[in-house]
């Protein structure tokens, strides 16, 4: 099969949802220059392509620039780079700022230069604690500009609006896919969020913190599926902004009981505080993605948990751990 992109440009290739791209598009036959600081992505992730002739590794900070080699020879800029996880953002608030104003900047000016597609990773963040559910791409969003998630909310927000002025006044190929909560391997177990955490306390005998009371609901998108769709948009040429993300809605609850069944725990769940600003309900509308790419999610969530609590056995961050004495996995 031809690639649809001879060269791709992603920032944040390192990390957990950058990584299977990186795979998918060396897999199709596009080269790939994967740009990112390892302050949140991990090399291990790029394991299946470290011999692969196709992958360039580039550690750079894209808020100070794209050192990109052969910048005109790019046809595809996927910006995918920024802390996602509240433990990241929390723990990096001005980077993760920079990366959606002065990164985002970096990547449509590369591909302003070289002639190419560019694609922003939104977030369903954007919404913040939507007023409308399910949530659609013409609903402006319920954010907090000044609580504890705005860093990342608002530099998505930013981050939007700049990829649109881009289009509108330079004619920058350009376009915003809003990218709903997604699980599967590679996620890191102490970044904060719920699937890898619940797997993660789950295989060490702890029992699962489960906030509030657990009757807040979210929509979990196996990242193969993600991958796919994201693929799918950047080839389109559509301008968004689009959601992708699985509409089957769950409540934590339910998620840390299916976390607890899968793994063959008995360890049970604990009730801790609700986080500032945290969303009550999260499901994406995907007609948009539906009709323009024809695509869905197809992974089913308990096939999807299998494959991902069965990476968490034994992947290498549970080899590390335990190395370090930090998890007793359960027989």
């Amino acid at each position: 099969m031809t690639p649809a992109f001879g060269r791709a440009v992603v920032t944040g290739g390192a990390g957990f949802v950058g990584s299977h791209v990186c795979e998918a598009l060396a897999a199709a036959g596009t080269e790939v220059v994967c740009v990112d600081d390892l302050s949140t992505g991990d090399e291990r992730n790029l394991a299946a392509l470290r011999d692969d002739p196709r992958l360039a590794l580039v550690v750079a900070d894209v808020s100070a620039g794209l050192p990109v080699p052969e910048p005109d020879r790019v046809d595809l800029v996927l910006h995918l780079a920024s802390p996602a996880s509240p433990a990241d953002y929390l723990r990096l608030p001005v980077e993760t700022l920079l990366v959606g104003s002065a990164g985002t900047r970096h990547a449509l000016e590369l591909a302003e230069r070289a002639g190419a597609r560019c694609v922003l990773a939104s977030t369903s963040e954007v919404y913040g604690d939507p007023e409308v559910h399910p949530q659609r791409e013409d609903y402006w969003g319920h954010v907090n500009p000044v609580g504890p998630r705005s860093v990342y909310d608002e530099a998505k927000r930013f981050a939007e609006a700049l990829t649109t002025a881009y289009r509108r006044s330079r004619g920058v190929d350009a376009g915003i896919v809003r990218i709903f909560n997604t699980y599967g391997p590679r996620m890191r177990g102490r970044d904060g969020r719920m699937v890898p955490t619940f797997v993660r306390q789950a295989l060490a005998g702890e029992a699962l913190t489960v906030a509030g009371d657990g009757s807040q609901t979210r929509s979990v998108c196996y990242v193969d599926d993600l991958v796919e769709g994201l693929l799918a948009f950047a080839a389109s040429g559509h301008p968004g902004p689009m959601n992708l993300g699985n509409p089957t809605e769950l409540t934590v609850g339910r998620i840390a009981e299916d976390v607890l069944a899968a793994t063959g725990s008995a360890a049970g769940v604990v009730h801790v505080g609700l986080p500032e600003d945290d969303p009550r309900r999260r499901r994406p509308d995907t007609t948009l993605a539906e009709r323009e790419l024809g695509w869905r999610a197809r992974t089913s969530w308990p096939d999807g948990l299998a494959r991902t609590v069965a990476w968490f056995r034994d992947g290498p961050e549970a080899r590390a751990d335990a190395r370090d004495g930090r998890v007793e996995a359960t027989p």
